[in-house]
């Protein structure tokens, strides 16, 4: 008999079938569901060519800020050489205390995630979800067959190490994870951590956590462990596409040996230096507690409805709902004013969930009477 631990599902056509078990069926019942999911969906298509207020995308608002967009267009000036991103290297190794040949810039997380789907020998990988589905999208699109581990409602979505087969060369856990604004202890991630086997932790929130306590960056004690980063949502520069990996001087090797030349533009390398500056740092900081306080708000005001379930100890800049038929809720909102995150798109939810961005008091606020107004257009 196959055994598979509890809450891993197959990959797609060509993996072992699933054998159904007391602790496998809930699993395979979602698979066929989750067969159909979007996983190219991003909360940019809720709102793209239409004026509703955003809670769709996790980018902070009021952002970027002066001084960093007065650095970026000053950077215009020198567009006529190549990029040398040596000097934000360099910034981003020492933010982390880490030697510069542990630090790779990459456009965004997600070129991060392609990079690793196309460099590494991988033979088995596992997406831990739900979560960001950019990851598993990479590595089908390079070729693999991608095993999921899907994380249950009923146990708030944490992490179980035992839930990921022995045998996963390639693990990609988020922290704190999105969509479900969970963030999992550092060392139940570094328990994944094993030899021969790459632990691939995105951290593209963990700046909007306060003290980035739970963070592996940093770590050079985790054997195969890869970090992403992100400075997109915290900074407001999706738009102009920066991140960085923090891995082993072999792992960040191979990654740029896959990426293309000057892969990052000069202004998105002095946006990275810019960012990694203690003033900067600091102003995280400040930006993170401000979220944790926004988001206590929005959880205390969500409490009130018994139509509304949240997922316990959010603590990303979104949090995660759950109403019964939260997809027609969706578009009474939409009528409202208001664009939300589908949940369904994401591997291990339905059409009963919602991803809502933490935004200011009096953005909240409306919200909530927005979401009253939709429930009762619903009877």
């Amino acid at each position: 008999m196959l055994h598979l631990p509890h809450g891993y599902i197959a990959g797609e056509p060509g993996s072992p079938p699933t054998i159904p078990t007391p602790h496998t069926t809930a699993a395979m019942d979602m698979h066929t569901h989750t067969d159909a999911h979007d996983l190219r969906h991003h909360g940019d298509a809720e709102v793209r060519d239409e004026k509703l207020i955003d809670l769709a995308v996790n980018v902070r608002t009021n952002t970027p800020p002066e001084w960093l967009r007065e650095r970026i267009a000053a950077s215009l000036t020198g567009l006529a050489a190549y990029p040398d991103g040596r000097s934000a290297r360099a910034a981003v190794a020492e933010r982390h205390d880490l030697p510069s040949n542990r630090v790779l810039l990459t456009a965004g997380a997600a070129e991060a995630f392609v990079l690793l789907a196309r460099a590494l020998p991988v033979r088995r990988p596992v997406v831990v979800h739900p979560q960001f589905t950019e990851p598993e999208a990479a590595l089908r699109d390079a070729g693999h067959e991608v095993g999921r581990v899907l994380l249950r409602e009923e146990d708030g979505f944490r992490l179980d190490p035992a839930s990921v087969p022995q045998d996963a060369d390639l693990v990609v856990i988020g922290n704190p994870t999105n969509p479900t604004s969970v963030l999992h202890p550092a060392a139940t991630i570094a328990a994944l951590a094993r030899p021969g086997r790459t632990l691939v932790v995105d951290e593209a929130f963990m700046d909007a956590v306060p003290g980035e306590r739970e963070s592996l960056a940093g770590r050079t004690d985790v054997p195969g462990l890869v970090v992403l980063r992100s400075l997109t949502k915290t900074w407001g520069l999706a738009g102009l596409r920066i991140g960085y990996v923090l891995a082993e001087p072999e792992t960040i090797v191979a990654l740029e040996r896959t990426q293309p030349l000057w892969p990052v533009s000069t202004p998105a390398l002095v946006a990275a230096e810019a960012c990694m500056s203690r003033v900067a740092l600091a102003e995280a900081e400040h930006a993170a507690h401000r979220i944790g306080v926004e988001r206590a708000h929005l959880l205390a005001g969500l409490a009130e409805f018994d139509e509304v379930r949240t997922v316990a100890g959010s603590e990303g800049p979104f949090v995660l709902l759950r109403i019964d038929g939260a997809d027609a809720v969706r578009e009474r909102l939409r009528s409202l004013g208001f664009a939300a995150r589908r949940g369904d798109t994401f591997p291990g939810l339905d059409r009963n969930w919602l991803r809502i961005a933490v935004r200011d008091r009096v953005t909240t606020n409306r919200f909530l009477q927005a979401l009253d107004q939709a429930l009762l257009m619903g009877g």
